[in-house]
């Protein structure tokens, strides 16, 4: 299992091992917009810590109806991102058709820390990086971002997505 914590910096170097260690994604799942958009709604009605601080970032992980899965929280996102997949690991590996949400940006290593997963889906209420997107798109991953209101943006991997 490879992965990292690091801030990006050296995210480009990891890339060649993150081609090594990602597991081909699942074709699916198929998302309609409607289904998308409910996502973040439904991660932060279950934010406890950030509905009493404001100061804390959640990861969930959501199946292909919607229904979350699992939800954590942390002063970091990369370390809520890890605790949510840490959280399902035993039950399924790699995680399958799920979907990850965010509450923040989605950055080289939430996608990195996705592919080795054997997520397919990460989304995030703020914007993607450009290394995500690129190493996203080259391992077949969909990327949304500014997911919020009533719109999203996608980065990646629309044809995950339906009319």
């Amino acid at each position: 299992l490879y992965t990292s914590s690091s801030c990006g910096v050296c995210g480009k170097a990891s890339i060649d091992a993150l081609r090594v260690a990602a597991p081909e994604p699942p074709a699916g799942p198929t998302l309609t917009p409607g289904l998308v958009l409910s996502l973040p709604e439904r991660m932060r009605v279950v934010q406890a810590t950030f509905a009493v601080t404001g100061g804390q970032h959640a990861a969930a992980l959501f199946d292909a109806d919607g229904q979350m899965l699992a939800v954590r929280e942390d002063v970091g996102r990369h370390n809520a991102v890890d605790k949510v997949v840490g959280a399902l690991a035993t039950e399924r590996w790699p995680m399958g058709e799920v979907v990850l949400l965010v509450s923040g940006r989605v950055s080289f290593e939430i996608i990195q820390k996705a592919a080795v997963a054997g997520i397919p889906v990460v989304g995030g209420v703020s914007a993607a990086s450009s290394l995500a997107v690129e190493t996203a798109e080259e391992l077949g991953l969909t990327v949304i971002g500014f997911l919020r209101d009533e719109s999203f943006n996608v980065y990646c991997g629309g044809h995950r997505l339906s009319d």
